[in-house]
């Protein structure tokens, strides 16, 4: 889910996009995160709580990385994120979409199976989060969360930029940036990607976990 995120597209999104490009002279702006299929029409957004002074670990194959949260702007995102991190809602999954310079999109449950590959970019957890659009910059490192044509689609899927991207400003919802790990976020944008944008070798996400900041070295 990261952009009007049709990050993670159907078929048929792709074959639009590759007809954009044929049809334009110049090279158009990265397609913003998606997370594809819509949640059912029954779900309903998880109230928000009050926030504390925690942070996201977040462990990978390559690598941990740690990103710090913004409650002050996006409450709701904030709340939904950890309530699905520590219930083990990320463990096992990937980072299913990767562009060099745009952005490396991760969260879906399909991607805990190696068979449902041609659904990944589609998993949802069976509800939405409200849009919580705010004046944070998408630069590197910002943590955002995905979304279809929907503004207010996002579920479980985020994504971490990797570069700055302005036009997702006000269109998607910036909710924490990393503040541990740039070296990790690297080594990610680095690895070669095929059809959609998928990752050649897996980026597995083996764990994200909510610990307070005092416990960060």
């Amino acid at each position: 889910m990261v952009l009007a995120l049709g990050v993670l597209t159907t078929n048929a999104q792709d074959n639009t996009t590759q007809k954009q490009k044929a049809s334009t002279p110049k090279a158009a702006e990265p397609a913003p995160p998606s997370p594809g299929a819509p949640a059912p029409a029954t779900a309903t957004t998880p109230p928000a709580t009050s926030q504390a002074k925690e942070v996201a670990v977040l462990k990978t194959s390559l690598g941990e990385m740690v990103l710090e949260f913004w409650p002050e702007v996006a409450p709701k995102h904030v709340e939904n994120f950890k309530a699905l991190a520590k219930k083990g809602f990320y463990d096992g999954t990937a980072f299913h979409r990767v562009i060099p310079g745009f952005m490396a999109q991760g969260g879906d449950p399909n991607t805990k199976d190696e068979s449902k590959r041609s659904q990944w970019g589609m998993g949802n957890p069976g509800f939405t989060v409200n849009a919580e659009f705010n004046d944070r910059k998408h630069v590197r490192g910002v943590l955002s969360m995905a979304r279809s044509a929907s503004p207010n689609s996002a579920g479980s899927q985020f994504f971490v930029c990797l570069g700055d991207a302005p036009h997702l400003d006000k269109q998607y919802t910036a909710f924490g940036k990393l503040i541990k790990g740039d070296d990790v976020l690297g080594k990610i944008a680095a690895v070669p990607t095929g059809p959609r944008d998928v990752p050649q070798t897996r980026i597995n996400l083996e764990s994200v976990k909510i610990v307070g900041i005092d416990t960060i070295k």
